[in-house]
């Protein structure tokens, strides 16, 4: 099992940067590839990126890309979402989980362990 802590989140304006960490406790991280998702109100939860179990492959969501950069340090046991650009519609809580399945994963069904989320409000 996998233990996984979501941190970094508050309050920001539009246009600011917002770092979330995600740290892991348990079976080794490194074998897993980690995803990002979020969830606004009302809505469903939605793939944000993800990277390789090596940090060698990245793949993002359209709505993110080229603002958002996903990046791991698996001597620390922590995957980063380093965000850029906030709009109002990023607004969400975060969640990071881990999957070991091969290949880009965009669905949450694919995904085994989860954290327990960080919220991200970002402002007009």
């Amino acid at each position: 099992q996998v233990q996984l802590v979501a941190s970094g989140g508050g309050l920001v304006q539009a246009g600011d940067s917002l770092r979330l960490s995600c740290a892991a406790a348990g079976r080794t991280f490194r074998n897993y590839h980690i995803g990002w998702f979020r969830q606004a109100p009302g809505k469903q939860r939605e793939f944000v990126g993800r990277i390789s179990r090596s940090g060698a492959g990245e793949y993002y969501a359209d709505s993110v890309k080229g603002r958002f950069t996903i990046s791991r340090d698996n001597a620390k046991n922590t995957v980063y979402l380093q965000m850029h650009s906030l709009k109002p519609e990023d607004t969400a809580i975060y969640y990071c989980a881990v999957t070991s399945t091969v290949g880009v994963s965009t669905s949450s069904t694919q995904y085994d362990y989860w954290g327990q989320g960080t919220q991200v409000t970002v402002s007009s």
